[in-house]
This record gives structure tokens, sequence and C-alpha cells, in this order.
């Protein structure tokens, strides 16, 4: 049964990718880190098996050495970002150096890119940084559909910065989606409700059409080693669920679920995970729905500990399909479709 649903059209919603020359701009990527080597689409390819199926990808930035300062006095500080969005332009218009790992074939699989932005420093100098976007990817521009930012990792209080929420409603004005991450697990139930909070504001007095899209990364990770449904670590992040699904254009992403479990449960089989993330993924379908759920992969984050991690993780979303009785609309959606409409990739729509 698992097999049917998993032949639907798919778009892996989040993918990072980076070449072996760009490694040491990660912000985050010590010599130590099992993912210090080339992840391309020679990688990615080899770690879904390119499946018929498997339609393309979005990809989302990752997390490159920026300096908000310098980057509002002279552009120096998104030096890196920007040399991402190079690296992006490479592989969406088929033009790979040497060693980079793609293909010319291959820019097919790019339907969208999801490059780092500035958004703290408030829109007159995310509106210069985006100019900047825009002569660096050149012919691959009208790929770029949203932006991020992480919070997961910053202070209380910065997504709720008057200048944050001027950012995230110019990218709103402008046609530009927001990717949310935060983290329940290691930073606190606090993130959940700010990011509620600042989803409010960001729509507060703006007209339906030019609200900011968010769509949040990887369940807003919760911690997946808790299964009792009355520890307040779960009651807290399903009180949250609830109330993110109550705000308009906010989408989730089923994703990113490895890096929040146990290692026991990353080494089970597919059924077993589906079986412990059940009480979660109950939730999501009851709060957000099919229509507002997409799949994706965090490849290739999601393999560190994890023997054939994007087909076992293709396989728990496909379980949860077939036991949730979903009809064949809305597992379309899940798959491919809500990517498709959330990030507004008109050539598929």
């Amino acid at each position: 049964m698992a097999g049917e649903s998993a032949d639907y059209p798919i778009i892996d919603s989040h993918i990072h990718l980076y070449p072996a020359s760009e490694i040491e701009t990660l912000a985050w990527c010590k010599p130590s880190n099992p993912l210090h080597s080339q992840h391309s689409l020679e990688e990615f390819a080899a770690a879904t098996g390119s499946p018929p199926s498997l339609e393309g990808f979005i990809f989302l930035e990752t997390d490159r050495k920026h300096d908000l300062v310098t980057g509002l006095e002279d552009g120096s500080g998104w030096e890196f970002p920007l040399m991402e969005v190079d690296w992006l332009k490479r592989i969406a218009l088929g033009t790979p150096k040497d060693g980079e790992g793609h293909t010319s074939e291959q820019k097919k699989l790019c339907l969208a890119i999801v490059p780092w932005a500035p958004v703290p420093s408030g829109a007159e100098v995310l509106e210069r940084y985006v100019k900047g976007v825009e002569k660096h990817a050149e012919g691959s521009f009208g790929k770029i559909r949203g932006f991020r930012y992480l919070v997961q990792d910053k202070p209380k209080g910065t997504m709720l910065q008057d200048e944050f929420i001027e950012g995230l409603k110019w990218l709103g004005k402008k046609g530009f989606v927001f990717d949310l991450g935060v983290d329940q697990h290691r930073g606190g139930k606090w993130q959940l409700e700010e990011a509620v909070e600042m989803i409010e504001k960001a729509h507060e007095g703006v007209d339906e059409e030019g609200k900011v899209t968010f769509i949040l990364n990887h369940l807003c990770k919760p911690d997946l080693s808790v299964y009792n449904q009355t520890d307040p670590k779960f009651v807290a992040w399903r009180t949250a669920m609830f109330r993110l699904s109550k705000c308009s254009k906010t989408y989730m992403k089923l994703s990113g679920c490895f890096s929040e479990m146990p290692d026991k449960l990353k080494a089970s089989s597919a059924d077993d995970i589906f079986l412990a993330l059940q009480p979660y993924l109950v939730v999501i379908l009851a709060t957000f729905g099919p229509f507002r759920i997409m799949f994706g992969s965090d490849w290739p984050v999601c393999t560190v500990g994890v023997d054939d991690a994007w087909k076992k993780w293709r396989q728990v979303v496909a379980r949860f399909c077939d036991l949730a009785s979903l009809s064949q609309a809305e597992q379309i959606m899940i798959w491919s479709g809500t990517a498709i409409k959330a990030y507004g990739i008109k050539e598929l729509m």
C-alpha cells in the first residue's frame, strides 16, 4: 500500500546543496561534521535513487556565514549568501563548474530557490539586498520564490522587532514567501509563541493578497522522544500547531523529523517510525489539513545517523497517507501540490 501513495509526482520541498569548494563558507560545518563534504545533485540523485516520480526540489539556504552590521553598512556581510545565489544559478541554468557534481540536464529538477536574506535589517535594507540577489541570479531570478532567515538559534524577541516585521511585510508586498525555522526541541516553547505573534504582526493591517506567506519548516522541530500526549512539551507543541494553523497563508513542511528523534528510533523501520510519530502526524493533519502540508526531506541533514534516510522518510509519509485514508487529491497535494501552490511555481500550476 505504501508504494501506491509514493507513485504520485513528488516535489521535495526542502533540500540543501553545496559544493566542496564552498564548505568553508557554511557557518555550521566544521571538519568534524559528518556533512563536511560536497552535497550536490550527484549525491542527491544517489540518495533518492532518482525515482521517475521525483519531479524536482526546492532549495533552501544553508546558513552561510554573514554579518548583518557590515551588510547594512556596505554589503560586505552578504558576500557568502550571494555566493550561494551564484551557486544556485549554475544549478538552475545548467552551467556547472568542473567537479561541482551536477549536470546541465539536471537543471530541470530545480523548481524553486529560497536564499538567505537579512530580514532583521528592515524593509529598506532588504530591498537593497534583493537587488543584489537579482544581479547575481541573472536568468535564474524567476526561480527565487522566497527567502529565509533562521530564527531558531537567535535571542528572544528577534522575530518581533519592528524591523523584522517591516521586512516580512515587504516580502509579502513583493510576492515572496518566508520560510520559518523555529525549534521547540532545543529552543523552547517560547519560539512557537513568538512565531504566532510574529505572523499576526506581519499580517496586521495588510490585505489578503499582500500578506506574506509563511512556510513552517520541520513541524517546528518538536522533541520526538516524547510519546506521552499529556507531557507538557507535547501539549505546548499541539497548542501552537492549532494557533499557527489558524493564521492565513501559512503552510507546514512534513520534513526534518529524523533530527529530532532519539537514535534508537532513527534506526527503526519506516513502520515503527510512523507509529512513533502518529500523535504528531494526527495533530498536523487535524490542524493544517492535507491542502496545507507538503512533503520535504531536509536532505542531507536527514542522513546524519540514518541509513537510506530519503527513501525511509518517503516510506513514512506514504504510510501516513495510506493509513489516514486520504483521497487521491489530498495525497497529490501532500506530495507536490501544496509546494506548487505555496511557492507559486507558475510553470507547474
